[in-house]
């Protein structure tokens, strides 16, 4: 496997919609869809896939970079950057993805915004925040207080600056949600990996799961069921806390 060299490089993996599900996941930017493998952007390769060929990124990155980003109408809501223009009679949610995260147009990240949609306000945990979508679409949507979470100190400082841009207040904290004690709210949310969210332990009494295949059945300790949503081969669930 070719090592990185801090330079930016295209690397090319094999597989199929188990290593998509899990590249998107980790570059929400996007993933090049090619026959019979993917293609990322980074400096260093994406540990645990086959790499069968590392380039140099060629001239005109920037204009690729951007082609994959576009906004996302959800209900009311417009999610996308700032290069685009929002449909008239949406509300805007401008997120600038810079080269690290996605603007919230991936189906796991309006599934959901769909689930948000339909539930009571509260106080709400957004865990494995990224840019911070779903935290400043909360809060637009009166969710509050709303805390966005991640391991990635990266995710939470474009999270803080995305709510600031959007004029909402979101508190951000870096955290590994996995195994630290998680905050008393509402509503949780995790739109991370099915083993991530089998590992969490929330107490809201409603937590929101996704970032897995429809063929993938979450199973959250202590909580029950209650409604799932699909796109294009993508899920998130809905599920109540079970009284003890």
């Amino acid at each position: 496997m070719p090592s990185g060299d801090g330079a930016l490089k295209r690397y090319v993996v094999v597989g199929g919609e188990a290593e998509l599900a899990l590249l998107l996941h980790i570059f929400p930017e996007g993933v090049e869809e090619l026959d019979g493998a993917f293609a990322v952007y980074a400096e260093e390769p994406p540990l645990g896939f086959d790499v069968v060929e590392a380039d140099d990124v060629p001239e005109g990155w920037e204009d690729r970079w951007r082609a994959f980003h576009h906004g996302a109408t959800v209900g009311r809501f417009w999610v996308g950057p700032p290069w685009e223009e929002p449909p008239d009679e949406t509300e805007a949610i401008v997120i600038d993805p810079g080269r690290a995260f996605g603007t919230g147009a991936h189906p796991t990240t309006r599934l959901c915004l769909e689930a948000l949609l339909e539930l009571e306000r509260g106080s709400l945990l957004d865990v494995g925040c990224g840019s911070g979508v779903l935290s400043i679409a909360a809060a637009l949507l009166g969710f509050a207080p709303v805390t966005g979470v991640d391991t990635d100190r990266a995710a939470v400082e474009a999270t803080a600056a995305n709510a600031a841009a959007n004029g909402v207040a979101v508190e951000t904290r870096v955290g590994d949600a996995t195994t630290a004690r998680l905050p008393d709210v509402d509503v949780t949310v995790a739109n991370i990996s099915l083993d991530a969210v089998n590992m969490l332990r929330p107490t809201s009494p409603v937590l929101v799961t996704s970032g897995y295949l429809v063929a993938d059945r979450p199973s959250p300790v202590g909580y029950a069921h209650v409604r799932r949503f699909e796109s294009d081969g993508w899920a998130a669930d809905v599920h109540a806390r079970e009284v003890q």
